[in-house]
């Protein structure tokens, strides 16, 4: 059976602020929904300063969702780790922790848009240190013990839900992060298809005398939307996705590897170049990934369409995936 996972980010176009609240109102029902129906994981995520309305609180986002849910995890994917002060940050995850039962998962990476650290008067240049400093922080305010903080005595509670601390992973697609998640025990999520990297990880993990292990994307990773016509969809929501993926392009630069990294110009390449995909409920069922990637509010595509879609992926797509996984 594949994972299944639906993604919100509730990017909104100039949309004023009756309709974002309507379009997360939204996202929790279908969210809701996904739960009951058995899809495995919410995936959320940060950004700040969009002119398109990004979602740039993702653990509020999760604490809502686990409101709303009973099952269903929630991936933070991912966190930029130096914007947030340390403590508060494991305060926050160890609530959400003990709310959700252990639903939580965080990937933390450093971000690459030097506008976000402008925003929060954080130096980019110190982004490495700080993300090292965040992450060790974490694991020492999580173990419920005495510990020492930029030259002070600290002790946080609660201690969160998860043994021995909630699910954390480091985030990225560089070598300094596959060693810092080495060098501190964590597993490694790259941000695309990386086998070098994954191999790099492994051998740092055998120079700390550490373990862990490694969260990453398939070579292909579409962004997925089901339609009964494809064709009609793109004619009439493509312009949805090419303003993500082209929201996307201008923030990479030549050294961002992703897995939604996108050349696209126009609807016609976005659709041939495969990033994102309209499927049928067929041909979502054909496809045969180990992961299904739902995006049903992709770039401010209307609730609408986006109910359509994930009601679609439920009623057409997940009984015949978990008929055939019984089997």
């Amino acid at each position: 059976m594949p994972v299944t996972v639906v993604r919100f980010n509730l990017v909104a176009p100039g949309a004023a602020p009756a309709a974002l609240s309507a379009r997360y109102r939204a996202a929790l029902e279908m969210a809701a929904y996904a739960d009951e129906r058995g899809i495995s994981t919410v995936q959320t995520e940060e950004h700040h300063g969009a002119d398109d309305n990004w979602l740039p609180s993702p653990f509020a986002f999760a604490g809502a969702v686990f409101g709303a849910t009973r099952r269903i995890a929630v991936t933070v994917s991912a966190v930029i780790g130096p914007l947030h002060d340390p403590l508060r940050l494991a305060e926050e995850i160890a609530v959400l922790d003990l709310l959700s039962g252990g639903r939580l998962v965080t990937v933390a990476g450093i971000g690459y848009r030097p506008e976000e650290y402008a925003l929060f008067d954080v130096d980019f240049r110190r982004r490495g240190r700080l993300q090292d400093e965040l992450l060790e922080t974490l694991l020492k305010a999580w173990s419920g013990e005495e510990f020492t903080y930029r030259g002070r005595t600290v002790r946080l509670t609660p201690r969160p839900f998860t043994d021995p601390h909630p699910l954390l992973l480091v985030g990225g697609s560089s070598k300094a992060a596959a060693r810092r998640a080495a060098r501190l025990g964590l597993p490694f999520f790259p941000s695309a298809h990386l086998p070098e990297l994954e191999s790099y990880y492994k051998e740092k993990l055998a120079e700390y005398g550490t373990e862990g292990w490694v969260m990453m994307p398939a070579a292909e990773t579409p962004l997925l939307h089901i339609a009964e016509d494809p064709d009609r969809a793109w004619a009439e929501y493509g312009e949805h996705f090419l303003h993500e993926a082209r929201t996307y392009a201008s923030w990479q630069s030549g050294r961002i590897r992703s897995v939604v990294k996108s050349a696209a110009t126009t609807v016609q390449e976005l659709r041939a170049e495969g990033v994102y995909r309209i499927l049928s409920p067929q041909e979502c069922v054909a496809l045969g990934a180990d992961s299904l990637v739902l995006h049903p509010l992709a770039g401010g595509m209307p609730v609408e369409e986006g109910w359509r879609s994930l009601r679609l992926f439920a009623e057409r797509v997940l009984p015949v995936l978990e008929d055939r996984a019984a089997r």
